[in-house]
């Protein structure tokens, strides 16, 4: 059991050190959660941090479980289960998806004052997050940051049920997983301390690392 994020964060980054201070290197942290733990990576690793949103699109009366997710860059990913007897009418996700787009631009004003998300060609990027369950907002990264070209991309997570783990593989560079439990019940099963993160919590921390002297983005390819 991970004690809190910055524990699992702390942990992931020395699994993560052959990555450290690498040239053009960036660590991409899934809000609101995954940055607590991208923070303690980004700065293990020297590494400058960014966020990068998805909105996770639930089903009609179960908005918890993920029937799409969409990414900041417009990427909608389907999940597995919407394109059998689960599947959802377009008006509903027409509807879903204009109402994560405003909440998306929400975020990006508030965490990046409204800037764009950063290039990713030729550099390596580190996507993290606190945990997968079925993995489909992370999904929906890897495919988003994929399409921008990064010369590789690394997921790292501190927890997931193995099915999520050998779906999501193939997808990327490297996969690193700190723990795949043999009875997955939940991402916060596997913490101490697993209490909802709010804005203000991740607008200090990509404050704090913006102050730290970490964005190497002048040394990308």
């Amino acid at each position: 059991m991970f004690v809190n994020r910055a524990d699992a964060g702390r942990q992931l980054a020395a699994a993560l050190k052959a990555y450290a201070q690498i040239p053009g290197g960036l660590v991409v942290a899934l809000p609101r959660g995954g940055v607590v733990v991208a923070d303690e990576v980004s700065r293990a690793l020297r590494l400058p941090l960014e966020v990068f949103i998805v909105r996770k699109i639930g089903y009609p009366g179960n908005p918890e479980c993920a029937c799409a997710a969409l990414g900041e860059t417009g990427v909608l990913r389907m999940t597995q289960e919407s394109h059998g007897m689960f599947s959802v009418s377009s008006q509903y996700l027409e509807q879903a998806v204009r109402e994560q787009r405003e909440e998306i631009q929400r975020r990006r004003q508030i965490y990046r004052g409204g800037r764009p998300f950063p290039p990713l060609e030729g550099r390596t990027v580190l996507l993290v997050d606190d945990g997968l369950a079925t993995g489909a907002t992370f999904e929906a990264a890897i495919y988003a940051l994929q399409a921008l070209r990064p010369m590789r991309l690394i997921g790292a997570v501190p927890v997931a049920p193995a099915e999520t783990v050998e779906r999501l593989k193939p997808l990327l560079s490297e996969l690193v997983v700190l723990q795949i439990p043999a009875y997955f019940l939940a991402v916060g099963e596997a913490y101490g301390d697993f209490e909802q993160v709010d804005d203000q919590t991740v607008i200090q921390l990509l404050r704090n690392a913006a102050t730290q002297n970490l964005d190497n983005r002048s040394q990308a390819p």
